[in-house]
């Protein structure tokens, strides 16, 4: 069948780092890597692929997959030494027990310093023969990673660092530029500010707009408590053309509060969930994808998803839900 879906597959943007990419890194290891996960994902069908964030991966913080460090670290304005004090004053925060350590420590003024997006994504588009998703960490999460002893509050910080992503996103050239938040879900008091942050880089992609939320995954733990309800005023104010979400790892009666989602905005369903590591059949993602459709509509779902991204499961495991992803949405669709 050669028509184009009508609910689209993508992933998160996460995938398992090759064992033999840590063991010899270098650039051209790196672009080889890369080419594997396009190519798995190309293979398997994906209509929206992701380079697998590999370039990322700090093995000496592998608890956040580099969403942190590798955004935070190049900043001006950041000073990667962090005192005892700090990490004192750190460790008593609310939320950040999932962390021993600050990323940095925020020192001065906060620019672009020697980040440099739109070279990475550069990169994963000469790989590509499908539509590319470049994906970054949002400023919410990020600001709250963060020691501060410059701007004192949160919301300025995090409109600092937005600023500085959203110059490096006007130069990021992909089909769909998506924002990770994976600290609002369990903050949703938090919504105003954080939503003010996020629009400051959403309104300078030149292209496509998602944004990710989800619940967090560490070791197939969720981090953070909550649900889609009390986060729907953050959702309604976001200016994206749609939302990817975590739903296959949550309590299907969640689902409804997403009927007073606004309708300009898509939705992107999880149906693969990441924390387990049996692979979905088809058939249970076609029947999560009807049932889905009964409580909130046809043409409501854009796109399909997993729950969040696959770095901490094996190769195979990761490659098979993918396999899964595509089949699923195909048998529901009538695709051969």
């Amino acid at each position: 069948m050669t028509s184009e879906p009508r609910i689209k597959a993508t992933v998160v943007g996460s995938y398992p780092v090759p064992d033999w990419l840590i063991a010899l890194p270098s650039e051209q290891a790196l672009v080889d890597a890369t080419r594997v996960v396009l190519h798995i994902q190309e293979r398997a069908g994906i209509d929206l692929v992701c380079d697998g964030e590999l370039y990322r991966f700090d093995v000496n913080h592998p608890e956040t997959n580099g969403m942190i460090e590798y955004f935070v670290r190049p900043l001006s304005g950041i000073r990667t030494d962090v005192t005892f004090e700090e990490l004192v004053a750190y460790r008593a925060q609310r939320g950040m027990g999932f962390r021993t350590r600050p990323p940095a420590v925020v020192e001065g003024p906060v620019g672009c310093g020697h980040l440099d997006l739109p070279q990475a994504c550069a990169r994963a588009k000469r790989l590509a023969t499908r539509p590319l998703k470049f994906t970054l960490t949002g400023p919410h999460m990020l600001a709250k990673t963060l020691v501060d002893n410059h701007y004192k509050k949160q919301p300025d910080l995090a409109m600092a660092i937005a600023a500085a992503l959203a110059e490096q996103v006007r130069h990021v050239d992909a089909d769909v530029v998506q924002i990770d938040e994976a600290n609002v879900p369990g903050n949703p008091d938090e919504w105003p500010w954080a939503a003010a942050a996020i629009n400051l880089v959403l309104d300078a992609v030149k292209t496509v707009r998602a944004v990710h939320l989800c619940f967090g995954n560490y070791g197939g733990q969720s981090i953070q408590k909550g649900d889609w309800a009390h986060l729907l005023s953050y959702l309604n104010a976001l200016h994206a053309d749609h939302i990817v979400l975590e739903t296959a790892h949550r309590a299907p009666d969640e689902l409804a509060a997403l009927r007073d989602l606004r309708p300009e905005i898509g939705l992107g369903l999880g149906v693969i969930d990441i924390k387990s590591t049996e692979i979905e059949t088809a058939e249970t993602i076609a029947r999560l994808l009807e049932r889905a459709e009964g409580i909130l509509g046809r043409e409501r779902i854009k796109y399909i998803n997993p729950d969040c991204g696959f770095w901490m499961l094996k190769r195979g495991i990761a490659d098979g839900k993918i396999r899964a992803l595509v089949a699923g949405r195909d048998l529901y669709e009538g695709r051969h």
